[in-house]
């Protein structure tokens, strides 16, 4: 079979993790008989630097046209870059909510899950990681916060800054019914973290999660307000199979879950819209600082190019094969300095990108 992938390197360490990720891509194809054919697209600071704006209609247009879009990083240093010197809508990160938002990509899909070879990297106690944890947090993307109404302005002599959180009924229905149906296919269990205590758009929320669930009998619904829920994650992350927020509270709390993890740079993403559709992309950040000195971990990349051959390209044993072959990596000792712990291989961008396409195989 034969797939377009649109791929966007971004800035920092995206166009390493990147071009790793196009590597096992390429074994797998190889090992499976597929060919995967890439565009490349700028995004971000390198739009910015080529055409004066983070993202242009052409790459939207061309994104639009690929059956999946492969992404690395977005940004980069916020005190240092000329990039940060420009308003907020032509700044590299505006191009990444515009993307979003042009391609429908409402559903953000965030797994994770502590691989017993990284128990030394998680910064939990034993007693508290127990048999490890396994969990995905569906985070909605393109409402709430970041995508309401804006102003900064005067105001009796001082200036006041108002950001709007909206939601819609069906953009909560939308999202809930994905977290059901990924619940349906794991254990079974969807905890809705909002903040219903304080917010109106929290108390919409859980109605809707509450209609969303009636038709789903054999999924356990549990509320859960966003501050518990954070202490949760590192009081006992093993409670959790899959949470579903809304887009600024899922922004924090993958983020922390990341962590919980050993390390940001093994939390892959998905972000998809109604049809198979879907932008691929790690969670962790352009890391500008280690930029460029084959210094990144790029299993976030590779995994998340694991889930566009599981979600777009309906691929699972493929899929399952690059899942193995970073699990085995992780096994036989190998790691970059991110998960690095004495009496481990201490290896680099490229090199583990090659230990890993070493092991893929049927």
């Amino acid at each position: 079979m034969e797939f377009q992938v649109a791929v966007i390197s971004g800035d920092g360490i995206g166009p390493e993790i990147v071009r790793e990720a196009r590597k096992v891509l390429d074994q797998v194809g190889r090992v499976f008989g597929h060919t995967f054919h890439y565009e490349e697209l700028l995004m971000g600071g390198a739009s910015i630097d080529v055409h004066g704006i983070p993202l242009t209609d052409e790459t939207v247009a061309k994104a639009k046209a690929a059956d999946a879009v492969l992404m690395g990083s977005i940004g980069g240093d916020t005190t240092t870059s000329p990039w940060y010197q420009l308003p907020p809508d032509r700044r590299p990160e505006a191009g990444l909510l515009k993307i979003r938002k042009e391609l429908k990509l409402f559903a953000n899909v965030r797994p994770a899950y502590l691989y017993a070879e990284l128990k030394n990297a998680c910064p939990l106690r034993e007693e508290i990681i127990g048999e490890g944890f396994d969990m995905v947090i569906m985070r909605e993307l393109t409402g709430g916060l970041y995508f309401g109404a804006r102003s900064t302005g005067e105001e009796n002599g001082m200036l006041v800054a108002r950001d709007s959180l909206v939601y819609s009924e069906e953009e909560i229905r939308r999202i809930a019914i994905r977290a059901f149906d990924i619940a349906r296919k794991r254990r079974n269990k969807v905890t809705s973290v909002d903040k219903a205590n304080v917010l109106d758009s929290s108390r919409l929320w859980r109605k809707v999660v509450e209609e969303v669930a009636a038709d789903y009998p054999d999924v356990k619904l549990e509320h859960m307000l966003v501050d518990n829920c954070a202490m949760q994650l590192v009081k006992d992350p093993g409670q959790f199979d899959v949470i579903l927020t809304e887009n600024m509270f899922g922004d924090i709390l993958s983020d922390e879950a990341s962590m919980v993890t050993g390390s940001i740079g093994m939390l892959s993403s998905a972000s998809l819209n109604e049809t198979r559709f879907g932008l691929y992309e790690p969670s962790h950040g352009s890391a500008p600082d280690i930029a460029g000195q084959d210094l990144a971990n790029p299993i976030a990349t590779i995994l998340s190019a694991a889930m566009m051959l599981r979600y777009s390209f309906d691929l699972d044993k493929e899929a399952d094969s690059v899942e193995a072959a970073v699990k085995q990596v992780l096994a036989d000792g190998y790691r970059t300095g991110d998960i690095y712990s004495e009496g481990c291989i201490k290896v680099g961008t490229v090199q583990m990108g090659d230990e890993i396409a070493r092991r893929i195989c049927r």
